[in-house]
């Protein structure tokens, strides 16, 4: 196939990759040469668009390890529209296996991407992403460059069964570790479950981060339509990989760049989206990060602003009942999208994605199968599915809470701490039956956070205690400044900034303090006075002063650079475009 008729503006600019293969001095010759070696004949270098493809895959991701067969229709796709494909690894953060966390590691991953991207011939990249930190990581180094870029997920698994019900990922997990814990199900019981669970290839089945993020994606105009939703292993997924190869090429012409995707307007969308399906509350710090790296200004007001009122539509765990085989079948994000356009809740229809087309021209006529799955306007999962944005004197800087998963009853609550000084405290003091704990108790969780942990780990969903399962109890109302996984749910408050270890009021909770949550109002207080609570705080600064840090390598570039959860948790020197100008010559 030749490359002089494939699109009406094809030649009309330089493409990048020329400065490596471009010319016939020493340089040009050695770069071609060096390629050749793999077999590559010399017309692949005479005008074609050089097409990275940025790929996640890895046997330690489960989330990603069917990316190998994805990247190869990617590449059919990029082959057919008249460019040439260079496929390449970046760092694979799948949070399934990583520790201490997949968080400690997105923005090293990230800086790979950029890397990776500026140093290469290429004048586009295509994003293949699935595990809920790789979606965030690739578009951030992708936003820093600023080159044509579209994303292509790996999709979710297909349902897990057991014992003749659909079982969540993830969600079943925290499900039947409480059932255990509580004496309502045995241990060959939760064991059996392990084998039904994960069925497939894919990310979590439930609307956890990975989902979230797969919709976030689309909502923000970086992916084709459908692109959240289709299963893993369904063919669909692979011809949308094969599109989205063919695409590329054609934004490369067009000079599509992510700056003209991920506008101001797209953000307010994805907020707005979020809502809309039930959302993670990991997407306020991933969308703030990416946000930052390509210079659009998104504060935590912005989600009480936007995405509060907004009804939650679609009814999948952890919030509500299905999964996500049923939401692609009901119709996918396209369907959300559409239920929002027409009830004027789509802040920006008109928002570019990467097709050249509006968000509202790809949706508007989008079909829904099942309103039971994608609900109607006036028959929602939740009234007010908006992130619920929290401050107060125990959080200056903000939390979050998700009120989708939470409990109705709680989300207005005063309480008595009970507090946990770390995670390893929490789990030494949480199943013992003397723990002065009942139903009204606030469990409090400190030193989890972005510095403290670190990275920032999923474990902000703590279990409740044995002694309260055991009576039938099923939801606390629980703070930290750590996080939880999309696929969680419960009152949970979250992200509390400034973290504890950066000298933030929740290091200074003390067991018996009284602490209002008052979602409505987004107040979250701890009812001490002023003058006790500077007390405290200069004890605290004193200890913090005396304690001694063993972290060194990337764990110590972390803590000293990271960012506040509220920031988005990036490296301060990371936040911005740098671009894709072209480095000096290798030689």
């Amino acid at each position: 196939m030749t490359v002089d008729k494939k699109h009406p503006l094809q030649n009309t600019r330089p493409l990048r990759s020329a400065e490596w293969f471009g010319s016939n001095d020493k340089n040009g010759m050695m770069y071609r040469s060096w390629m050749k070696n793999q077999g590559i004949p010399d017309h692949e270098f005479q005008g074609k668009p050089i097409i990275g493809i940025c790929n996640t895959w890895s046997e330690l991701t489960p989330c990603n390890a069917h990316f190998r067969k994805i990247a190869e229709h990617v590449k059919r796709g990029i082959s057919e529209a008249g460019g040439f494909p260079v496929e390449f690894p970046v760092f694979s953060n799948g949070e399934s296996n990583l520790r201490p966390t997949a968080m400690l590691t997105r923005n090293l991953a990230s800086m790979d991407v950029e890397e990776s991207i500026r140093g290469n011939p290429m004048d586009a990249v295509v994003l293949l992403v699935g595990c809920d930190k790789t979606t965030p990581a690739l578009l951030m180094g992708a936003a820093s460059c600023d080159v044509p870029a579209i994303v292509v997920t790996g999709g979710p698994m297909l349902n897990g069964k057991h014992e003749g019900k659909d079982l969540g990922s993830g969600t079943a997990v925290w499900q039947l570790s409480e059932a255990v814990k509580g004496g309502e199900i045995s241990m060959h019981q939760f064991l059996a479950a392990e084998a039904g669970m994960s069925r497939s290839a894919g990310t979590c089945n439930t609307m956890g981060t990975a989902s979230t993020m797969a919709c976030m994606a689309e909502a923000l105009g970086t992916s084709l339509p459908h692109n959240a939703a289709i299963p893993a292993v369904d063919a669909r997924r692979y011809v949308l990989a094969h599109m989205s190869g063919m695409r590329i090429v054609d934004m490369v012409w067009e000079d599509l760049r992510l700056s003209k995707i991920l506008t101001r307007e797209a953000f307010e969308n994805a907020i707005r989206v979020n809502a809309a399906i039930g959302g993670s509350t990991n997407a306020v710090i991933h969308l703030k990060a990416i946000a930052a790296r390509i210079g659009v200004p998104l504060e935590l007001e912005d989600w009480t602003r936007i995405g509060r009122g907004t009804p939650t539509l679609v009814d999948l765990q952890p919030s509500g009942r299905f999964l996500m085989e049923e939401f692609y079948y009901a119709g996918g994000l396209p369907g959300v999208l559409r239920r929002l356009g027409e009830a004027g809740l789509l802040p920006h229809k008109d928002a570019l994605t990467v097709n050249g087309k509006s968000l509202w021209e790809n949706n508007q006529d989008a079909p829904i199968y099942n309103d039971e799955v994608i609900r109607v306007i006036d028959k929602p999962l939740i009234d007010d599915g908006g992130i619920c944005i929290l401050r107060g004197n125990l959080a200056p800087r903000g939390a979050v809470l998700k009120p989708s998963a939470a409990t109705p009853a709680l989300m207005q609550h005063r309480g008595k701490a009970v507090v946990f000084e770390d995670f390893a405290h929490y789990k030494a003091r949480i199943n013992d039956p003397e723990l002065d704990v009942d139903a009204s108790s606030v469990l409090v969780m400190k030193n989890c956070g972005p510095k403290g942990y670190p990275g920032m780990a999923e474990v902000g969903n703590m279990g409740l205690p044995p002694k309260l399962l055991a009576q039938g109890i099923k939801d606390m109302v629980r703070i930290s400044d750590a996080r939880m996984s999309g696929t969680a749910y419960g009152t949970v408050v979250l992200h509390v900034a400034p973290e504890a270890a950066a000298g933030g009021p929740l290091g200074i909770v003390q067991d018996g303090d009284w602490i209002e949550l008052d979602c409505a109002g987004g107040r979250l207080h701890l009812d001490i006075s002023d003058a006790e609570m500077a007390q405290r705080q200069v004890a605290r600064e004193a200890v913090n002063a005396a304690a001694v840090t063993a972290h060194s390598g990337y764990q110590r570039l972390y803590i000293d650079r990271v960012l506040q959860a509220d920031e988005g948790c990036d490296f301060d020197f990371l936040v911005g475009c740098r671009g894709s100008a072209v480095p000096k010559h290798s030689h």
